[in-house]
């Protein structure tokens, strides 16, 4: 073998030139052992001549001077051995190296494929398996037997390598050949002969390779050989892509980066394994012993792949996050899909059990920045109103504030008196909270940007921060509060004959829940007669408005409050409201009433507004007498109602209220739109001229609507999982009165449980109609998989 000295960057390197074969006995019988026993003789003379390299090597670094000295040792020891000369094979497959740049054609042999080859190929992206030839499948194809004992036809083009030497190859000593040949591989001997084909700019076939490592081109040296340069990636590259391969040695810039990779490739796997035992470790762990959410962003490696689960899970990944996560869910012997994702992210302690999905992927803000708080705390400390002078002083009036029971934001109010003449007089009092926010400041922007606030089950996020909203703009029984009145006074018939807008300061005297103002009313009580003089205004409302075209859609609609949503089993409390409910129905009144005279207010005064509007659809209302009033009803009237419009020039007619217009004005605390209301019409008051024109609204309204809808839709997605956990978690023998909508398909119909105000599909039996009521028991709730399944049970006669 001969050896050069080469020098790089200022020191020695040793490198191998040559390396013929050492003298080993051949054998040619297969099926004999002693084929493979050159193996353990050629393997002693390589590890010989490697540690003789490698120390060469050490010594070099150590004493340049001696260099020459032992290049003359081993060239000395080299030369004994070039002295025994070459074995060459009878079957004229001698070793040719061909210097790169030659005709590679000339190492390629095609083999015709003939019955008893031993042959490798391609099962799929990931399998290589070694075969034996049958038969032919047709013109092309061949049948193998494979190393797993099944037989399959195979595609030319899948063939990799054809085991030389072989014929009759005996199947059923495919796995001790493949256990034999992985036992002498070793990937250490592909450097010493990359060094020599570099040295001499050569390539080289399996074949040739198996002559240069073992000295022996046997099957099973050849096969190995093979191995060695079909998975190797370091030092050689296939330079054919047709018949037998021929591989060239990479440049040694190329080597040195491809082992720099692979060292990096190495510590990133040692790296995912741990990260895998540590998932496998904390979705064994009890509940309460989970690992805290925080801890996976300690570690900027581990953080990385718990993002890519999450974007995974939401359905919300690109390629490499997604390639990510499919990887750490094939390696939790995991599915990969999002559910799959979920539920690891939920068995680690990550997500919740009953983490909100659509939240995280509707992107909903749910804090606010530093510098915003700053600002709402900044406002709250200079309490100062634009409008001071201007307001009336309203503390005299009676003031009912009346909203769910768990009301976050209190922005409106209600007094009445009856006037002398008999007419009756009504207040409806708005929180301000344009008196502390301007236009385009940055709550203001902030606000705009969110459109909303977000009611859900579980918890609310605020338009404005809370503390603003609690404690600058709510209203809250007992204290002064500056409010935006507009006050009606109303016709015998229920039209409005006057109405004023004005700021103002009220003391609310009760806050009152649905239930409690409807105790109140069915008490009659003769000190709260402003109470039964709304609920009368309510009333003469309704029936004008049913005069002018109004179609009722009162309906059941449910409450979910939810207690701890992070525990795996939150309380849940469900409340069933019915919209035709006295209070309810004199709160809705008061606000359609607050709508018209603002819209009224508007036109007179030609203020931009964002007007709301319904077509008037061309509905017979006698056509649905025959069904039930209420849901029913309701249900099948709201079907074929047309869209709301906007405009913001002028009013237009709300056909579905029976109003000539209507600006919602009523929540400016929750609802951008209405706070653009205050700032147009509050802008006007005080004798300037609006802040917005009309296409600055229509522009901020597109923004705004779309919030709007993305909030509502969270929220129907949210209540709709909490009612099925609520369903889920009741007794089996548990029974639900509902009533039958309509029918989708022969015998399956849609179904309204009034105990609970959900709609569901279930079988009913022949007889039922639209309107009916059946008793229904739950079969099976799976909230995170959005399903219910419901089956009547049929009354025994």
């Amino acid at each position: 073998m001969a050896v050069s000295v080469r020098a790089v960057n200022n020191y020695a390197v040793l490198r191998s030139v040559a390396a013929p074969p050492l003298s080993i006995i051949r054998h040619r019988s297969f099926n004999s052992v002693a084929p493979y026993s050159h193996f353990r003789r050629r393997s002693s003379k390589l590890s010989e001549l490697k540690f003789s390299y490698y120390q060469s090597r050490c010594l070099l670094g150590f004493r340049s001077y001696s260099i020459q000295i032992l290049f003359d040792s081993i060239m000395s020891e080299f030369e004994s051995m070039r002295k025994i000369g070459r074995r060459v094979s009878a079957t004229n497959n001698k070793l040719e190296i061909i210097a790169s740049g030659s005709f590679v054609e000339d190492k390629v042999e095609k083999r015709a494929l003939k019955k008893g080859l031993l042959l490798e190929f391609k099962k799929d992206s990931e399998r290589f398996l070694l075969a034996v030839a049958q038969k032919p499948d047709g013109r092309k194809n061949w049948m193998v037997f494979d190393q797993n004992g099944v037989t399959t036809s195979i595609k030319p083009q899948q063939i990799t390598y054809v085991v030389p030497g072989v014929e009759n190859f005996d199947q059923t000593d495919i796995s001790d050949f493949i256990q034999k040949a992985h036992n002498n591989l070793d990937t250490t001997l592909l450097e010493f002969a990359w060094v020599e084909l570099l040295e001499s700019n050569k390539s080289v076939t399996a074949e040739e390779l198996a002559e240069m490592i073992f000295g022996s081109s046997e099957p099973l040296e050849s096969y190995c050989a093979h191995l060695l340069l079909s998975r190797d990636d370091i030092y050689f590259t296939s330079l054919h892509s047709k018949g037998p391969a021929i591989y060239g040695p990479r440049t040694t810039v190329q080597v040195e980066e491809r082992q720099r990779r692979k060292l990096a490739q190495e510590a990133a796997d040692k790296e995912f394994e741990e990260f895998i035992k540590l998932l496998k470790s904390a979705r064994g762990l009890p509940l309460d012993a989970k690992p805290p959410k925080s801890s996976w962003k300690v570690d900027e490696n581990v953080w990385h792949k718990i993002e890519s689960l999450q974007a995974y899970a939401l359905d919300n990944c690109e390629n490499d996050e997604q390639k990510t996560a499919g990887t750490i869910l094939k390696a939790m012997g995991m599915v990969k899909k999002s559910s799959s994702a979920v539920g690891l992210l939920i068995d680690i302690g990550y997500f919740p059990v009953h983490v909100n999905l659509d939240l995280l992927k509707l992107n909903i803000r749910t804090d606010y920045a530093d510098n915003i708080l700053s600002a709402a705390e900044n406002l709250l400390l200079e309490s100062s109103d634009t409008d001071e002078v201007d307001r009336v002083n309203l503390t005299h009036l009676k003031v009912y504030a009346i909203d769910v029971d768990e009301a976050d934001e209190l922005d409106d109010a209600l007094s009445a008196t009856r006037l002398q003449d008999g007419r009756i007089k009504v207040w409806i009092h708005v929180a301000d909270p344009s008196s502390l926010v301007q236009p385009g400041s940055i709550l203001d922007k902030e606000a705009f940007k969110r459109g909303t606030s977000v009611f859900l089950p579980t918890a609310t996020y605020p338009m404005f921060p809370e503390k603003l909203a609690m404690e600058g703009m709510s209203m809250k029984q007992g204290k002064l509060c500056n409010a935006v009145t507009v006050s009606v006074v109303l016709h015998s018939d229920g039209s409005i004959a006057e109405y004023q807008i004005e700021n103002s300061v009220i003391k609310p005297t009760y806050m009152l829940t649905y239930e409690s103002a409807s105790e109140l009313l069915h008490l009659n009580l003769e000190e709260e007669a402003e109470l039964r003089i709304l609920s009368e205004a309510a009333a003469l409302r309704l029936q004008w408005r049913r005069e002018q075209g109004a179609i009722e859609t009162t309906s059941i609609e449910t409450r979910i409050k939810v207690a701890n949503p992070d525990d795996p089993d939150p309380t849940i409390k469900l409340y069933v409201e019915n919209q035709a409910d006295h209070a309810m129905r004199l709160v809705s009144e008061m606000m359609i009433l607050c709508g018209e005279a603002v819209a009224t207010f508007g036109s007179c005064n030609n203020i931009p507004l964002p007007y709301r509007g319904q077509p008037q659809s061309d509905i017979d209302l006698s056509a649905y007498d025959h069904l039930p009033e209420g849901p029913v009803r309701t249900s099948a009237i709201i079907k074929i109602m047309r869209a709301a419009e906007m405009d913001y020039r002028k009013p237009i007619r709300h056909g579905i209220m029976g109003l000539p217009g209507y600006v919602q004005f009523t929540s400016p605390i929750r609802r951008y739109m209405d706070l653009l209301a205050h700032y147009q019409v509050k802008a006007f008051i005080r004798g300037e001229s609006p802040p917005f024109s009309a296409g600055q609204l229509e522009q901020m309204s597109s923004n705004v609507t779309m919030q709007a809808k993305v909030a509502r839709k969270l929220f129907n997605s949210s209540l709709r999982y909490w009612i099925l956990e609520y369903l889920r978690r009741q007794p089996k023998e548990k029974r639900f009165r509902a009533l039958i909508l309509k029918f989708v398909k022969d015998r399956i119909a849609a179904l309204l449980l009034t105990e609970v105000g959900f709609q569901a599909t279930a079988w009913v039996s022949v007889g039922s109609q639209i309107g009916d009521e059946v008793v229904v028991r739950v079969e099976e709730a799976d909230p995170r998989d959005d399903s219910l399944s419901l089956k009547e049970v049929v009354q025994q006669t």
